[in-house]
């Protein structure tokens, strides 16, 4: 009986050991914050959101609340990775939202992602990013689907872009949930029709271009059956 006892107590005593390690020495304690993937907020902006409590363990620090904080604090945070970097680091993996389109108000531009979300307002247009002009009149357009809805689809239009067609596009044009224009370069405007199917309509407004690359009206609002007009 007394080899079980022993091997008890030596267990007993090493989960202590390995308790009194993780949470009472000083050895596994946080002292320092380590931001990575940031390309518009700056690392200080960063560990200033996240409140990472310092000089705690390292194992008793709640990473789900510095998520928390971080998303609530930082709009323009779309998701961040909180870990644990032993022996001493609180690693923070961040992903910035990016801009699809840009409404403009008073002066300032208000970033909006694929996903309809404002996150940002900047004084400076960002290049490269489409204008969103939102025409909310009439009653099938703010009164039917509300602004920040129709706000939601042409962001959804823009992410849908073709690459190709996002370099030359200078502006989305929302009169309806249904009636999405995009307005490229060249005097070109292609009827999108609503935000729904946009991988369909991308693939067709690509085919478009290279068969009618000279037209100026191009029309995928049913992909199945587009149009061009114009030269």
């Amino acid at each position: 009986m007394r080899g079980p006892l022993v091997w008890a107590v030596v267990s007993l005593l090493s989960g202590a050991a390995a308790i009194w390690v993780l949470y009472g020495s000083g050895w596994l304690r946080v002292t320092r914050v380590e931001v990575s993937g940031t390309t518009v907020l700056t690392a200080a902006q960063v560990r200033e959101a996240a409140r990472v409590p310092l000089g705690d363990p390292l194992a008793s620090v709640d990473t789900d609340a510095i998520e928390e904080r971080l998303l609530t604090r930082l709009k323009r945070i779309e998701s961040v990775d909180v870990v644990r970097s032993w022996p001493h680091a609180i690693g923070l993996k961040v992903t910035e939202r990016r801009p699809k389109v840009l409404l403009e108000k008073s002066g300032k531009f208000i970033e909006i992602d694929g996903s309809g979300v404002r996150f940002a307002t900047v004084d400076q247009a960002v290049p490269g990013v489409p204008r969103l002009v939102v025409e909310s009149s009439g009653p099938s357009a703010g009164r039917r689907f509300g602004v920040e809805r129709l706000e939601r689809e042409a962001a959804r239009v823009a992410a849908d872009l073709p690459a190709e067609v996002r370099r030359d596009t200078r502006a989305i044009r929302v009169r309806s949930y249904d009636s999405i224009t995009v307005e490229l370069t060249d005097d070109r405007t292609i009827a999108w029709g609503s935000g729904e199917r946009g991988e369909a309509k991308a693939r067709t407004l690509v085919a478009l271009l290279k068969a009618a690359g000279g037209a100026k009206h191009f029309d995928v609002s049913a992909p199945a059956a587009p149009a061009v007009s114009g030269s």
